[in-house]
């Protein structure tokens, strides 16, 4: 494989449920350092299009694309150097945040990369270094969300997609996660995001899309860093 899988591609993208058409022809293109986020209802297709993206399910018919080259599936090498957050946490209740986090990375075996990351620093990054030891059957919902963050950033990837990750997260950790994804974009890292919380993708994005009727219906890039009003206005009309 090349030396990195940026930039992702999808184009042609379509995705049936029996007959219905989920996705109908979506192009998608997400780049180094950049942070893009998707919009769109409920039922739109945006999990099922992340789910296209990081393998878990094949489309109809479109082609999926890594740093130029088209995979027809996207193998275990690949899925080592990105990170799918999914909308639930999908965390191992009995086990300590340190240990759902390191549990992580030691299945990733050989190919766990040289970039992989502290567990303990990337936890306590996120705020979560005085309950590092506790289980996290006992954490609330944001807190768990967080040790699922860790666990997302754990080997350092090149590719982030997250589904809602500001979900149950309080004012303070959300202004922590859009920092922390700034953060990644400035180091050359992509995400890819959707939420329903329209201020807060205003204020971390590079670009937003509105998936709408399984196609991409819109698009509000920002221009410049003086233009953050405008810009959330561009994104509100969208979502």
């Amino acid at each position: 494989m090349s030396a990195t899988i940026l930039p992702v591609e999808l184009r042609g993208i379509t995705c049936r449920f029996g007959r219905k058409a989920v996705l109908r022809g979506v192009d998608l293109e997400v780049g180094s350092g950049e942070i893009v986020g998707l919009l769109g209802q409920n039922g739109a297709g945006k999990t099922t299009l992340f789910s296209i993206l990081v393998g878990l399910r094949q489309p109809d018919d479109g082609v999926r694309r890594f740093a130029g080259r088209e995979h027809v599936e996207v193998d275990l090498e690949i899925r080592a150097r990105l990170a799918w957050l999914a909308h639930s946490p999908q965390i191992y209740p009995l086990l300590s945040a340190r240990e759902n986090v390191e549990l992580f990375l030691e299945l990733a075996g050989d190919l766990r990369p040289t970039g992989a990351r502290d567990p303990v620093a990337t936890l306590e990054q996120l705020g979560l270094g005085e309950v590092i030891d506790r289980p996290v059957g006992t954490f609330s919902r944001g807190m768990a969300q967080r040790v699922a963050l860790a666990r997302a950033l754990a080997l350092g990837p090149e590719l982030l997609i997250l589904d809602e990750p500001f979900t149950a997260l309080d004012r303070a950790g959300r202004a922590l996660l859009a920092e922390l994804l700034r953060a990644e974009a400035r180091a050359g890292s992509a995400v890819l995001l959707s939420s329903h919380d329209l201020d807060v993708v205003a204020q971390v994005v590079d670009r937003a899309l509105l998936l709408d009727g399984g196609v991409i219906r819109g698009e509000a890039t920002r221009q410049a860093a003086d233009e953050d009003e405008a810009f959330r206005r561009r994104i509100v009309e969208l979502g």
